[in-house]
């Protein structure tokens, strides 16, 4: 890829800045609303080795919200899709595409190797707390998602560690979850907006199907991209 890519990113963040960014290593768990605005900035940003997990596949119900799925993606592989992507925009990175859930089966394998950062972007809080709970005691810095759907004001959109968190019933339960667990090296967005209160509609299997905008979801991938750009290159500790 050109060096033209980094034009205007080495203006704000300078030649070391760009130098940090393509000998970065991050894993990313979940490609879906937040998580596929979160891949997408680190890859335009340069980030130079990736690993994206995800065993989902996209369905019409994506297409609100998430910006790998379009008419062309449908039913295909989420992971797949993102390293897809990620590769048009450029072809020089590093990444590795893992097509499985996270579980405490394949916790070990998603975070096998030499890491800098874990992005946590998936919305599953038993399997949430395996993996979080899995990168901190490998002593990985942790950027987590907190829950993004049922919220529709983007000025609400907060940053803090995880036992400084509110008003969020996700964030409150993986708090519980892991109370046991040194979360000082886990930095959330959550949204200090009360859950929009409206009936909840049910899935063929009769599990609770939670609204979600195209905007707010978006702004939780890219505040995490951005917490993640700062750590990488210095600019924010």
């Amino acid at each position: 890829m050109t060096d033209d890519m980094y034009t205007r990113t080495r203006i704000i963040l300078g030649d070391e800045g760009i130098e940090r960014l393509k000998g970065a290593r991050v894993i990313i768990c979940g490609c879906g609303a937040v998580g596929g605005y979160a891949i997408e900035a680190l890859v335009r940003a340069g980030v130079g080795t990736m690993r994206v997990v995800d065993g989902d596949t996209f369905s019409p119900s994506n297409l609100n919200r998430q910006i790998l799925c379009t008419s062309g993606t449908l039913g295909k592989t989420k992971a797949e899709v993102a390293c897809e992507r990620a590769r048009s925009i450029n072809p020089g990175i590093s990444i590795e595409c893992m097509d499985v859930f996270v579980s405490e089966d394949t916790v070990d394998s998603i975070l096998e190797g030499d890491w800098d950062i874990f992005v946590d972007a998936i919305d599953t809080i038993a399997n949430k707390a395996v993996v979080d709970r899995a990168a901190l005691e490998k002593g990985l810095p942790v950027f987590s998602s907190m829950g993004a759907a049922m919220h529709s004001d983007p000025t609400s959109v907060r940053i803090a560690t995880l036992r400084k968190t509110h008003t969020c019933p996700l964030a409150a339960n993986l708090r519980k979850q892991l109370r046991d667990t040194d979360t000082g090296n886990m930095t959330c967005v959550f949204s200090a907006e009360p859950a929009v209160k409206v009936p909840t509609e049910k899935d063929s299997h009769g599990k609770g199907v939670l609204g979600s905008l195209p905007t707010v979801p978006g702004i939780f991938g890219l505040t995490l991209a951005s917490l993640v750009i700062g750590r990488l290159t210095g600019a924010r500790d």
